[in-house]
């Protein structure tokens, strides 16, 4: 039976199930170029507005799964659990950075294909840019090279996996329909799935810095992605957690990738950062059959850290994916910096009461350390370092961070954006860093 693109898009306008052989013919266009950007405008906008069922939503999961190529353990020869871990984004969000090679010395292989950064949230890949030699666009060759080397490979997606998924979201980028909530999972688990995972953990980001603020949000983001992963198969569970301000000290490209240096080398600095890697990392070794109860997680995990095997992990897979094998000890030496870096200061004493990582993460962006659309350049030494925290007591004239910046003309409008994103005065009661924790049960 002929299938045609229009019937899918009038069945999921018209609020109907659209044909699973018809879904997926539609799908496998999307890949080969058959289905125009017009019909996947039209699909995405039905979409938007009508929503998909949940069962609907696992069809053009796995549909967009099945439009590429898959990596399985055979193809990538490793006999360690598979682990993986996403996150929706955030402002000074290096989570991923740190858990990888924290996974890798407990014993799980983690082959985590991420991307670039878009809009205020930061990308893992842009980060590892900044390192000079380091091969984001691995081909499958270099990816198992660098999981037996060092148990962790962080790298791009690549062409081949779910190109499915790479056509519809940059129509969704110019329809206004980046926010549709079926089509943010089918995305995000396609390119997951796309890997034989052993088992998946999701970090759900909400508040100021996140790509979804509020809350309900974002644990309506969590459940879908969790439901939907498992019903394909893939063991998985998410952590919804604050985004509302930094994980680490610091927001840029070098800047972000120095605080996870010094992180991996004991620098209690990024306590926020120390907590969601431990209860991450945590949830996704018990469900990967490497720890069995949380506390047995949480002490391969410090002592992955206190030992220094997190670190070497993560210097063998900078090696072995072409950059330097001395990062640890020289990362001054390699790591670009700006030319001007000024203290933004304080003008009143009191406490930090918010911060509003949004305006922090847009300030990089405007920084030049961003991009607002997928083919901007973007200056990867710029940005900000030293950012204090929420419930840090300030006295007038200490600084609130510090500019990492190219221009001097830069300075003032950008002394100015930050004093604003910054709320002082009586002490306030800490946020929860760990807001809710989904599975399967609570889909």
């Amino acid at each position: 039976m002929a299938y045609t693109p229009q019937s899918v898009i009038a069945d999921v306008r018209d609020a109907r199930a659209p044909d699973p052989a018809a879904l997926n013919e539609f799908v496998r266009g999307m890949a080969d170029g058959r289905t125009s950007e017009g019909q996947m405008a039209a699909f995405a906008m039905a979409v938007r507005c009508r929503g998909l069922s949940a069962s609907d939503t696992v069809r053009l999961t796995l549909a967009m799964r099945d439009s590429g190529e898959r990596l399985t353990r055979a193809l990538l020869d490793i006999d360690r659990p598979l682990l993986d871990k996403h996150s929706t984004g955030g402002v000074g969000d290096a989570v991923s950075l740190a858990l990888a090679p924290m996974l890798a010395a407990c014993g799980a292989a983690v082959p985590m294909l991420s991307g670039r950064g878009l809009g205020h949230t930061g990308g893992t890949l842009d980060k590892l840019t900044a390192i000079p030699g380091y091969t984001v666009d691995a081909d499958i060759g270099l990816m198992r090279a660098a999981l037996r080397s060092a148990g962790c490979a962080i790298v791009s997606a690549g062409k081949a996996l779910a190109p499915a998924d790479r056509r519809l979201y940059a129509v969704r980028d110019v329809t206004a329909t980046v926010d549709a909530m079926p089509l943010i999972v089918a995305s995000i688990l396609s390119k997951k799935l796309s890997v034989q995972l052993d088992a998946l953990v999701l970090d759900v980001k909400c508040g100021s810095g996140a790509f979804f603020p509020a809350r309900d949000d974002a644990e309506c983001l969590a459940r879908s992605l969790v439901a939907v992963a498992n019903d394909a198969g893939l063991a998985c569970s998410a952590l919804v957690t604050d985004m509302g301000e930094p994980l680490v000290p610091a927001v840029g490209n070098a800047t972000e990738l120095r605080a996870v240096l010094d992180y991996l080398r004991g620098d209690p600095s990024s306590p926020r950062m120390h907590a969601v890697c431990l209860a991450l990392a945590g949830e996704v070794l018990r469900r990967g059959g490497l720890a069995t109860t949380a506390h047995d997680a949480t002490t391969r995990l410090q002592h992955a850290l206190d030992s220094g095997a997190a670190a070497e992990h993560f210097e063998r897979m900078v090696a072995a994916l072409g950059g330097p094998s001395d990062l640890m000890l020289k990362s001054d030496r390699y790591l670009p910096t700006a030319p001007i870096h000024v203290d933004v200061i304080a003008d009143d004493a009191g406490t930090i009461r918010a911060i509003d990582s949004r305006c922090l993460g847009d300030l990089v962006v405007d920084l030049g350390g961003g991009r607002r659309h997928p083919d901007d350049c973007i200056d990867l030494a710029v940005g900000l370092d030293q950012v204090r925290s929420v419930g840090d007591l300030v006295a007038r004239g200490e600084p609130l961070l510090r500019l990492c910046l190219r221009s001097a003309d830069q300075i003032e409008w950008a002394r100015t954006r930050v004093l604003a994103a910054f709320e002082l005065g009586a002490a306030v009661a800490p946020v929860s860093l760990i807001h809710a924790r989904i599975d399967v049960e609570h889909c």
